[in-house]
C-alpha cells in the first residue's frame, strides 16, 4: 500500500509509525526499493518525539526513523520531519510542527501502530479526540512498555511531543499494524469497542478509509473476525470481476 502510494505519486507525503511493529514494515518496503521503488521527491512526516533527549540520542524517535526508514529507502535526513522535542520551547515546536504538515499539504498516507491501552502515537487514555500536535505526559503503562529500550524505567522521558488525535485524521488513508496477544485488547476496542477517549485508537472509527492489519494473535478478541474473512472474500470476487472486465 506505501509502495503504491510512492509509485503513483513520489512526492507523496508518508506519516511514520516508531516502535518493534513497524519495523517489518519499513524492511518490506526497503525491498520495494530494490524493485526500483523511488523515494528521492518524497517527505515522511513521524508521529511523535520524546521530550528532553537529543535528536541523535540512541532512542530518539528522529535517530530511529533515520535508521529505520530514511537509509533504508536511500532518503536524506532532509526528507524526514520530526516533532524538536529536544528544543527549549516543546510548545512552540508543537505549534512549529502542525504548522509543517499543512506546509507540506497534509499527510497521504499515515502509518500507524497501537498501544497495550489504547494510545495511537503518544495520545494516552483521556486525549482529545480532536486534539493536535501537543505537549503530553506518558502513561507509566507506556513508559513500562518503552523502558525495554532504555536502560532503565527512570530513563524513559516522562513528556513527549504528538500529534494529536485530530492531526492523525487529517490523514487521507491510514494503516494500522498490530502483532501479538498484547495487543488483542486494544484492537478490540479500537475497531468493535464504542467511540471513546479511554481508547484514542477508537476514534479512527470516525475516518473514512483506514486498513487494520493483525495477525491472529492480535485479532483473538475481535467477535466479528467470521464476518471481516467473508467481506475480504467479497471484496477479493469483486476486484476479479473488475479485472475481468477490463481484460
Amino acid at each position: 500500500m506505501i509502495g503504491r502510494r510512492l509509485r503513483d505519486n513520489p512526492r507523496a507525503v508518508v506519516g511514520v509509525a516508531t516502535g518493534s511493529t513497524p519495523v517489518g514494515v519499513y524492511r518490506a518496503l526497503a525491498a520495494h526499493r530494490a524493485r526500483g521503488l523511488a523515494t528521492e521527491q518524497a517527505r515522511f512526516v513521524a508521529l511523535d518525539e520524546y521530550v528532553g533527549l537529543d535528536p541523535d540520542h540512541p532512542q530518539s524517535y528522529r535517530r530511529f526513523l533515520i535508521e529505520n526508514v530514511v537509509e533504508p529507502l536511500g532518503a536524506e535526513p532532509s526528507q524526514l520531519i520530526v516533532p524538536a522535542g529536544w528544543r527549549a520551547d516543546p510548545v512552540a515546536a508543537a505549534r512549529d510542527f502542525e504548522e509543517s504538515i499543512t506546509e507540506l499539504g497534509g499527510v497521504d498516507l499515515q502509518v500507524l501502530g497501537i498501544g497495550r491501552n489504547g494510545h495511537i502515537g503518544f495520545n494516552e487514555p483521556t486525549s482529545s479526540l480532536s486534539s493536535r500536535t501537543r505537549l503530553k505526559t506518558l502513561s507509566d503503562v507506556t513508559r513500562h512498555d518503552n523502558a525495554r529500550f532504555f536502560g532503565s524505567l527512570a530513563d524513559v522521558p516522562v513528556h513527549c511531543l504528538t500529534q494529536g488525535l485530530g492531526t492523525i485524521r487529517d490523514a487521507r488513508e491510514i494503516v494500522l499494524v498490530a502483532l501479538g496477544e498484547a495487543k488483542a485488547a486494544a484492537i478490540a476496542a479500537a475497531v468493535e469497542g464504542p467511540l471513546s477517549a479511554l481508547c484514542p485508537a477508537s476514534s479512527l472509527q470516525l475516518h473514512p478509509r483506514v486498513t487494520v492489519i493483525v495477525d491472529a494473535a492480535a485479532a483473538s478478541q475481535l467477535g466479528l473476525t467470521d464476518y471481516y474473512r467473508f467481506v475480504e472474500a467479497q471484496d477479493r470476487w469483486a476486484e476479479s470481476m473488475i479485472g475481468a472486465e477490463t481484460a
